[in-house]
């Protein structure tokens, strides 16, 4: 693979470097220097989730970023599905072109379910686990996108307006607080139009329990230091299931965040940090 720089645009967030991989073309960055960590992110976001958080770790750490294919700046190829085991095969391919020996590897919503079948079932060697509000046992698949999936062809044909109301109701309860109006249009804003509503459509079609059934039959395996975090007030998985998860790994630290919801570094950017950092520390 070869990377192909970018110059960045004048926006908030973006991420300057592309690579080529099976499924597309990934957009990436590198932050900092320091022993590795890997940030992952979820749906329905982007590497945007992870903005605060990169930039401290990066005072003492060589952060990694990256778009999901099909999601931010990432770009799917033609007939590709974007879908856990999709995003778990990119991770082993960027792992090894990043050639970072044992990243601690962190994963938010289907980011978690993404890193851990990377480590398990493709063999990415890593430090130490982070898993934040971790869609990994099953089921994980919100009761919104099955009715999605069940609906596809009318989702995909009501006014486009009406569907970016849809969206933004259900991105209202990915949080505890309110988000900032610059903030929201950052996530709703990759999804506007007819190519926005098709790129949403396409996510939510690629969802599926069974890419995270064995990898959830496995996590005794584990022999890593594992982080579970997750927000006190999510409403997408409920905080019960970060109690399920960290009874299955045996090394793992279970945290759970006040006044956070499901977009934990939205609703506690600096408790979030702290907690990350700390993991990450006692790793060294």
């Amino acid at each position: 693979m070869a990377a192909v720089p970018v110059a960045h645009a004048d926006h908030d967030w973006e991420l300057g470097r592309r690579v080529r991989v099976a499924g597309g073309e990934v957009a990436y960055d590198v932050l900092g220097e320091g022993p590795a960590v890997v940030l992952t992110h979820g749906t329905p976001s982007w590497s945007y989730l992870w903005r605060n958080l990169a930039t401290e770790l990066a005072a003492t750490h060589t952060v990694y970023l990256w778009d999901l294919l099909g999601y931010g700046d990432s770009a799917l190829d033609p007939g590709v599905t974007p879908s856990i085991a999709l995003h778990a095969a990119t991770l082993a391919e960027l792992a090894e072109y990043w050639s970072r020996r044992r990243p601690v590897l962190v994963g938010h919503d289907i980011g978690a379910g993404t890193v851990l079948r990377a480590h398990l079932t493709h063999g990415v060697p890593t430090r130490g686990l982070a898993l934040l509000d971790a869609a990994v046992l099953t089921p994980w698949v919100t009761p919104v996108a099955t009715h999605m999936q069940t609906h596809l062809d009318a989702y995909r044909t009501m006014p486009v307006h009406v569907f970016g109301e849809v969206i933004a109701a259900h991105l209202r309860t990915a949080t505890h607080q309110p988000l900032a109006p610059a903030t929201e249009q950052a996530y709703l804003g990759r999804f506007a139009g007819e190519a926005g509503r098709q790129r949403y459509l396409d996510q939510v079609a690629g969802f599926c329990d069974e890419d995270t059934r064995d990898v959830a039959a496995a996590l005794g395996e584990i022999s890593v230091p594992t982080l579970v975090a997750w927000g006190e007030h999510d409403n997408w998985l409920s905080v019960e299931t970060a109690d399920e998860l960290s009874e299955a790994i045996s090394r793992s630290h279970r945290v759970v965040i006040p006044d956070a919801g499901h977009f934990l570094t939205e609703d506690a950017p600096v408790a979030t940090a702290a907690i990350l950092r700390a993991f990450l520390e006692r790793l060294l």
